[in-house]
């Protein structure tokens, strides 16, 4: 199994290679540092140097340039060419510590993407083995995909999986009873789930978080989040078929999370990341 990584010699291009070093350690997986350069521009020898003494311990990779006419295009090609099982990239330099603000590769690929990508937020430099998966499931069509990318993920990783389903609670909802009426559909759902996934993991390996709040970010802001997790959500049902259309709630989602996202393409059928 391989991983491309998107490779910039500034602080997204460290979150990336660290991220993908917390990924692969625990998956066997090789890591393909990929620059991209325009036309006949040449990277910096040093760049490799560089790029590869971020690579952890007992982690094998490898270093190219790649010639295209942007980054996103030359990551997806090298993925493609590879066989890659991810594209992990890092977040904008300027958002805030631990936190996304998607620049224009992650966009780029956000929306164009056949393969899935994870998104390393900025200051990421986690060295440890990871804690937990945690997927997103909605109650829209999709779902069923990201179960299984994540059940998959988890199991060979022999990791927790915790299963959230994220509600916004109309600001009129006053009552108790209110309260539950408007998350009753989502706790069918979620146990739903939880039961498909409890029979392909071992006991005690899969959890239900029901989140809620007034709003996405307020949702998020409110469970509890482990160093060391990763989330998985889906592709919007307006994505193309096996490419990534991030919707508007799992960008929500993006854009308040304090850890890394996989985000996994429309009726992506995989054997795991």
């Amino acid at each position: 199994m391989k991983y491309v990584v998107g490779y910039r010699p500034d602080e997204r291009g460290a979150d990336a290679v660290a991220l993908a070093g917390v990924l692969a350690r625990t998956q066997g997986a090789q890591l393909h540092l990929v620059t991209v350069v325009h036309g006949s521009k040449t990277a910096d020898p040093e760049i490799e140097k560089r790029a590869l003494s971020m690579v952890p311990d007992g982690v094998k990779a490898t270093f190219s340039v790649r010639v295209a006419d942007s980054f996103v295009h030359g990551l997806i090609a090298a993925a493609k060419e590879d066989d890659a099982a991810l594209i992990v990239v890092g977040a904008a330099s300027n958002g805030l510590f631990k936190r996304f603000t998607v620049g224009s590769v992650a966009n780029g690929l956000l929306h164009a993407s056949p393969i899935p990508v994870a998104l390393a937020p900025r200051g990421y430099n986690r060295r440890a083995p990871l804690t937990r998966l945690t997927v997103m499931t909605g109650m829209r069509e999709g779902w069923q995909g990201v179960l299984d990318v994540g059940t998959t993920a988890a199991g060979r990783r022999h990791l927790p999986l915790r299963l959230v389903s994220v509600v916004e609670i109309d600001q009129t909802t006053q009552t108790d009873f209110d309260l539950d009426n408007a998350l009753s559909p989502a706790r069918q759902h979620v146990n739903t789930v939880l039961a498909e996934a409890a029979a392909k993991l071992p006991d005690n390996k899969v959890t239900v978080t029901l989140a809620h709040g007034r709003n996405i970010e307020e949702a998020i802001d409110g469970i509890g989040w482990k160093s060391g997790e990763v989330v998985i959500v889906g592709s919007s049902r307006l994505a193309e078929n096996r490419k990534i259309f991030l919707g508007s709630t799992a960008n929500k989602i993006l854009r308040s999370l304090p850890v890394p996202m996989v985000v996994v393409p429309r009726d992506f059928v995989t054997q795991g990341i």
